[in-house]
């Protein structure tokens, strides 16, 4: 009996440890299933953390770093306060203080200013000039040769209020390297670290002014170019300027005037030059000194007899009989 019941075992056996190996095998798969469900699991929450820590720390940085703004900045724009070192940065440089080439003026830079008589420039009340410029606009660079001369003798006579208004309009016109929006945030830095120098910077910028749809100069060009004036504070204009440190601000302030600009009834910026002269856009020929001085003219008459009241008649006495 033994010796017939011993084949019989071994097969059964044989079978038992089969299918426990079997299970043993599913078993070391579940596990290994489960620990990469649970890998995948917690690779993914710390992914999502990672990139909630970036997302708040870059906004936190964002806003813990505002928009500078120039203290000298009026409404957007910078008023003259004088005309020092106007006339005399008539050559680009590089940052060494090497020329790049000198600028050949154009007729309207030599254009003969209109002969003065006593009522060509206003004396009455100052006349409050207002001029919006894009560093990259042909038609800003024409008005500032024509009109830069009788510009600086109304002003240096008291008989005008200048301000400039830098904005980038052309930003995208420069082979992407933003020169209009870097030249404005430039003469910002002018403005508010050496004032004094702003309206000769303003001048070199639009006298000196590169092609559309070329690179531009770039900020150590551009700090050069301001450098070259004789401002005051050479070290703090050139950190200001290759900083970049109001081009936002020039981004915002030319999206402010795009809407409105200061002091007008809804009148919004649709191109550059904008010339506003007590309010009142000029429309003539920007390469014309005489006609905007006549312009000027007439506006400033009107603004006096406007503000001088009529005398009012003072009656006779009737003598007594």
């Amino acid at each position: 009996m033994s010796s017939d019941e011993s084949p019989n075992a071994a097969p059964s056996e044989r079978r038992d440890a089969v299918r426990e190996k079997a299970q043993q095998v599913k078993a070391r798969q579940s596990r290994a299933r489960l620990i990469r469900r649970t890998s995948l699991a917690v690779a993914a929450v710390a992914f999502v953390a990672i990139i909630a820590v970036v997302v708040t720390w870059t906004v936190s940085s964002s806003a813990s770093k505002p928009t500078m703004s120039p203290a000298n900045d009026v409404d957007g724009g910078f008023v003259v306060t004088g005309v020092t070192g106007s006339g005399i940065a008539t050559e680009a440089t590089d940052p060494d203080g090497s020329v790049q080439g000198e600028v050949t003026p154009t007729p309207e830079a030599t254009a003969p200013e209109p002969e003065p008589t006593p009522t060509t420039t206003p004396t009455e009340a100052a006349v409050d000039i207002r001029v919006y410029v894009d560093y990259l606009s042909t038609g800003s660079r024409d008005f500032q040769l024509a009109n830069m001369t009788q510009l600086s003798e109304w002003v240096e006579d008291g008989a005008a209020t200048l301000t400039y208004y830098p904005v980038a309009m052309l930003t995208a016109k420069s082979n992407g390297t933003k020169y209009s929006l870097r030249a404005a945030g430039a003469a910002a830095c002018v403005a508010q670290n050496s004032p004094d120098y702003f309206f000769a910077f303003n001048d070199a910028l639009l006298r000196q002014q590169p092609d559309v749809d070329s690179d531009g100069y770039s900020d150590p060009e551009l700090a050069a170019l301001a450098i070259a004036t004789g401002l005051d504070g050479p070290k703090v204009v050139r950190s200001c300027i290759e900083d970049q440190s109001y081009a936002s601000w020039a981004k915002a302030a030319t999206e402010q005037a795009l809407e409105e600009l200061p002091g007008t009834d809804g009148v919004a910026l649709t191109g550059t030059p904008m010339v506003l002269v007590n309010g009142t856009q000029y429309v003539g020929k920007l390469d014309d000194p005489k006609e905007f001085a006549q312009f000027v003219l007439t506006v400033a008459s009107d603004a006096y007899y406007k503000a001088t009241p009529t005398p009012t008649p003072t009656p006779t006495p009737t003598p007594s009989s």
